[in-house]
């Protein structure tokens, strides 16, 4: 038998113990011992009950997904769950840390099921582009309920041991020591029969409203309109009321195996993988010692700040806000309470939690109230001269060791870091709008930043609940570099003929959830205006024409839903074109000579995706990413590329780089030198490789 599973007993009490760190994946060493270590338990006079439970921090996490799309090696973990669910013995599912996916469904494969109240349990496969695969789409609503097992195959959100409790999910939840307490449980019902098997339960499936199946899909047809797994859920769970359970495991085991060749599943998978690798720096060991963080403070009560200061207060870490002026701390204070009290009101936070972390945010008007924080972050006005006076004086007063970070968007950070004596301690921390929801945070790289302050830094953003993505300095660093880059071509297309709800729809229907002019409104004119007033200011070479309809807004002081109009005229949250601005983008046309003309759909669609992506290849070729894969986690969880389709490199990859240079080079045809092709587009193109080749 694999090492990674044994067995040994406790009095009558069998027990199999997977150990397969780091999360006890059923990979096929797993499930072979799985399979050996049940004969073993079967054939013991000894044993009367067998505990199936996993050694580390967590029960059996879910398959090994690194064998998807590969030939299945026997035995499966279908095969596994029928040994177990068909066994003489008794066998109690002991779960600690996370029950998920396959992992889940073992234990539903068991007789009895007791957990840890710490411990949860899920069915996640949906976030993959699946559903379970191994019968958790039959067993659950047998188990709990048809409307509670839509609930944990849709969402894919673990449920805490006590809420599964009361849901049938788990027969006890255990006080203390789980093995001493598993044990306990089996002896307990060692001799009771029958076995009790989830298959043979029919009672939470009689008198079933079907229009629960019905309400199900139009929900989804609003909120996942594009996804396939979401809707061959609801088909998998209706499929319990009608059709046998040996037929009905193995019709759901197509859809699995169907849904893991969809480019949609494959999308999902590779952002999976890429999010755990953008957490790898190659020349930063992982051992690297890093600085521990007790304490922090946010130079700068806005938006921004405040929505910082709620992030290091969620995490645990005490924070002092520091503004200038008594009213702004004041506002940024109130502001952090409103949040928290609306998180309240919609019970996502208890009101014991919401005063505990305000708690943690204290407000200074003083520079010397930041001397002892570990790492403080500048979220001030964007403007280079301010934030190196900022800088200078906090290298005045900031302990030997403190994390000095920037929020900037695009700012250079070794120039800010030049205004300090010591650059190795600042380093780029650029949260994203509104900091304390988004996930993303791009940690940039000084050139003189240590390895010790970038690996502290990446550290951070995980223990906020982020997902910290490593780069280079460059303007706009990735996000917001590429993100212009597409931006400039839109207002160009805007001068040429169309209108900003055109685009908009167009990557509305590709399938953002804000196309881009409505993004800029919610993000403030005013915010992107003044990025232009810089790039102006810096006058790089190379930088392209800046169309000036984005000024004519600025001018009127429509910077967008804050003001009630931008590109759009809003009521209250509704963009609704506006003749004005339509008025206003002819004029623009106008003096620049251009004779209007309807642009289709598929260009339209074609130059803001080349041009994402032929900027995406220059990141890369430079070196400010590291992988395409962090490309597409910041676009996923930065700025709301559909995840279904991997990020822009990924899709790519899906369309075919020959396409994208097609494309490239046609634009190039036409409009000059801001589509020059990436050489790296080149070069990959023409060996018919793709981004993935660059992926570790």
């Amino acid at each position: 038998m694999p090492d990674v599973v044994r067995y040994t007993r406790e009095g009558r009490v069998g027990i199999i113990t997977v150990d397969n760190p780091p999360v006890n994946a059923l990979g096929h060493a797993v499930r072979l011992g799985l399979t050996e270590a049940l004969d073993k338990a079967l054939a013991d006079p000894d044993c009367a009950a067998v505990v199936l439970m996993a050694a580390g921090r967590t029960f059996m996490a879910g398959a090994d997904i690194s064998e998807f799309g590969k030939p299945p090696k026997a035995p499966t973990n279908p095969d596994v769950i029928q040994r177990y669910d068909d066994a003489t013995k008794p066998i109690v599912a002991a779960i600690h840390g996370t029950a998920l996916g396959g992992g889940l469904e073992q234990a539903l494969g068991c007789h009895y099921r007791v957990a840890v109240a710490s411990a949860r349990l899920g069915t996640p496969e949906i976030k993959l582009g699946l559903i379970p695969g191994a019968g958790g789409t039959q067993r659950l609503p047998r188990l709990v309920g048809v409307e509670a097992a839509l609930d944990m195959v849709l969402s894919g959100e673990p449920v805490p041991a006590p809420k599964a409790k009361e849901l049938g999910l788990l027969d006890a939840v255990i006080d203390g020591d789980l093995t001493a307490g598993a044990v306990r449980f089996a002896e307990s019902i060692a001799d009771k029969r029958p076995l009790p098997r989830i298959r043979d339960r029919d009672d939470k499936l009689k008198n079933i409203d079907r229009s629960v199946f019905a309400k199900r899909r139009a929900d989804l047809a609003k909120s996942a309109k594009n996804l396939v797994a979401p809707f061959k859920g609801v088909d998998a769970v209706e499929m319990a009321l009608d059709v046998p359970f040996d037929e009905a495991v193995q019709r759901e085991r197509q859809m699995f195996i169907d849904l893991t060749g969809t480019p949609q599943s494959k999308a999902a998978r590779h952002l999976f993988f890429a999010e755990r690798e953008c957490a790898r720096i190659p020349d930063i060991p992982a051992d690297t010692p890093t600085r521990e963080i007790k304490t922090a403070a946010v130079l700068g009560a806005g938006t921004m700040g405040s929505g910082i200061a709620i992030c290091f207060a969620n995490a645990g870490i005490p924070v002092t806000v520091f503004e200038a002026e008594q009213a702004a701390l004041e506002r940024g204070l109130a502001n952090i309470r409103k949040v928290y009290d609306s998180q309240v009101e919609r019970g996502r936070l208890s009101a014991q939690a919401r005063d505990e972390r305000v708690e943690r945010i204290s407000g200074r008007l003083e520079y010397e109230a930041l001397r002892d924080a570990d790492v403080i972050v500048e979220a001030v006005f964007e403007d280079m001269d301010i934030k190196k006076a900022v800088f200078t004086r906090l290298d005045e007063i900031a302990k030997p060791g403190a994390i000095l970070a920037t929020n900037t968007s695009t700012l250079d950070i070794n120039e800010i870091a030049s205004a300090t004596s010591r650059p190795g301690d600042v380093v780029g921390l650029h949260f994203f709008s509104p900091a304390n929801v988004m996930r993303l945070l791009e940690v940039v790289r000084g050139s003189a930043t240590s390895k010790a302050a970038m690996a502290t830094a990446m550290k951070l953003g995980r223990t906020l609940g982020k997902v910290a993505v490593p780069m280079g300095v460059c303007f706009g660093f990735v996000g917001n570099r590429m993100m212009m880059r597409y931006e400039i071509e839109a207002h160009y297309m805007l001068e040429e003929g169309a209108l900003p709800q055109d685009i908009d729809r167009v990557l509305r229907d590709f399938g953002l959830p804000l196309g881009l002019f409505g993004m800029l409104d919610l993000a403030g004119v005013d915010v992107m205006w003044r990025v232009r007033q810089h790039q102006r200011k810096m006058n790089l070479p190379g930088t392209p024409r800046f169309s000036a309809i984005l000024d004519r807004l600025a001018a009127e002081k429509r910077f967008g839903q804050k003001t009630g109009a931008g590109y759009y005229r809003y009521e209250g949250r509704n963009a609704v074109p506006d003749p004005w601005v339509e008025q206003m983008i002819a004029e623009e046309s106008q003096k620049l000579g251009i004779t209007r003309r309807k642009i289709d759909d598929d260009e339209i669609r074609d130059r803001c995706l080349a041009a994402l992506i032929n900027e995406g290849a220059q990141v890369l070729q430079e070196g400010i990413a590291l992988r395409p894969g962090d490309i597409d986690i910041v676009y996923v969880n930065g700025f709301g590329f559909p995840a279904w389709r991997g990020g822009p490199m990924h899709y790519a990859d899906e369309v075919g780089l020959a396409k994208i240079l097609a494309d490239v080079r046609r634009f190039h045809q036409r409009f000059g030198a801001r589509w020059a092709p990436s050489a790296l587009l080149v070069q990959l193109a023409d060996k018919g490789k793709g981004f993935s080749s660059l992926q570790p």
